[in-house]
């Protein structure tokens, strides 16, 4: 039988980077969301054995360094199943682009696999065999909106933020991850290791601007990595404790009674926004890519609540309080050669109602 899946992109509203601990991954805070933009899988199993991957397009490797290929390999073992795995990938989702494309191809691939085999791994089993492949795998067995910790592999579901029209542009650049991340290192380490260059725009939360001993300019310092995480997650739970309050007397987030002059996507998501979140990666990803930050610059002047880097990029999101405002900024975008398209985002409800939904 051939189980044909939906493979759902992620983005991230705000991410966090902290220390790099003795594993040699660096401590992150991120909030992921999911939206409807997507790959699709064709997951079969026949006589014989091995796996296959099957894709066109040429950037996608089919070997064993393919996610879709490591998690079967891993899946099959702990179903102990026998036969070949054929995975045919219809890619739509670009590459390296910062959406958690061959993450969520992997975890597709996964689900479509129990369901070919009519087997099911119990949840705490999935999970830590997507731990074990990627980071960013276990988000995709969660779906909605999501808080990710450690290396992004700790996931802990959170209140949905409704459904919302949403903007993802991909610029044809790739980012390589471990390079941003190298970057970020040799940024921190010009200065104590918790000190951010003086060309900083913004202070994030949790910190402070003080005189330098050298002279009277404003550095923007942090009391250390820990305390950075800390006030992300401090922000994030004053964020969805007064969401999920409101939702329960029927509120908007504003305190205005919901549906009088705001849609009801549109206050949550400002009050998220009003936390500060904002994505490090922008810091060392941004100077060496200046193209993206105009591209994220066109998304705010178009009416964006929020704009930002996915992940470490090259992909550039903005969220937006009506679907015409964003296929407008979308068109927008088109109209100067950046690949755009307006989407919406997914709660968990429709995430996992549409993944077998083809």
């Amino acid at each position: 039988m051939r189980v044909t899946v939906r493979s759902f992109a992620k983005i991230n509203l705000g991410l966090r980077i902290g220390a790099l601990r003795p594993h040699g991954y660096h401590e992150l805070r991120t909030v992921y969301q999911t939206i409807a933009l997507h790959d699709v899988l064709r997951v079969q199993v026949t006589r014989g054995s091995g796996i296959e991957i099957r894709c066109e397009d040429p950037r996608v490797p089919t070997n064993e360094s393919n996610t879709c290929y490591r998690i079967a390999e891993r899946a099959m073992a702990a179903l102990k199943a026998r036969g070949r795995v054929v995975i045919a990938i219809q890619k739509r989702l670009p590459v390296q682009g910062g959406l958690g494309g061959a993450s969520a191809n992997a975890i597709a691939a996964l689900l479509a696999l129990e369901r070919t085999l009519r087997k099911e791994l119990p949840g705490p089993e999935k999970l830590r065999i997507a731990a074990e492949v990627g980071s960013d795998l276990p988000l995709f067995l969660i779906g909605g909106t999501v808080l990710g910790a450690g290396r992004g592999e700790e996931v802990y579901p959170l209140s949905d933020l409704p459904p919302t029209p949403c903007v993802v542009a991909t610029p044809d650049i790739a980012i390589s991850t471990p390079k941003a991340f190298a970057d970020w290192d040799a940024r921190c380490e010009r200065g104590s290791g918790i000190r951010v260059p003086a060309d900083s725009r913004s202070a994030w939360p949790g910190e402070h601007l003080a005189p330098s001993a050298d002279s009277t300019a404003a550095k923007l310092t942090l009391s250390d990595s820990s305390d950075r995480m800390l006030m992300f997650g401090r922000s994030v739970a004053a964020w969805l404790s007064g969401f999920s309050q409101r939702k329960i007397t029927g509120q908007a987030l504003t305190g205005v009674p919901a549906g009088k002059g705001r849609g009801r996507a549109e206050t949550p998501l400002l009050d998220l926004v009003r936390t500060g979140i904002e994505n490090d990666f922008e810091r060392v990803v941004f100077p060496q890519h200046p193209e993206l930050r105009d591209v994220k610059r066109v998304l705010k002047r178009a009416g964006a609540a929020y704009a930002s880097l996915s992940g470490s990029g090259s992909a550039i999101f903005g969220l937006f309080g009506s679907r015409v405002l964003a296929q407008q900024a979308a068109a927008q975008l088109r109209q100067t050669g950046v690949a755009a398209v307006a989407t919406t985002t997914l709660t968990r409800p429709q995430y996992w109602k549409r993944i077998f939904d083809c």
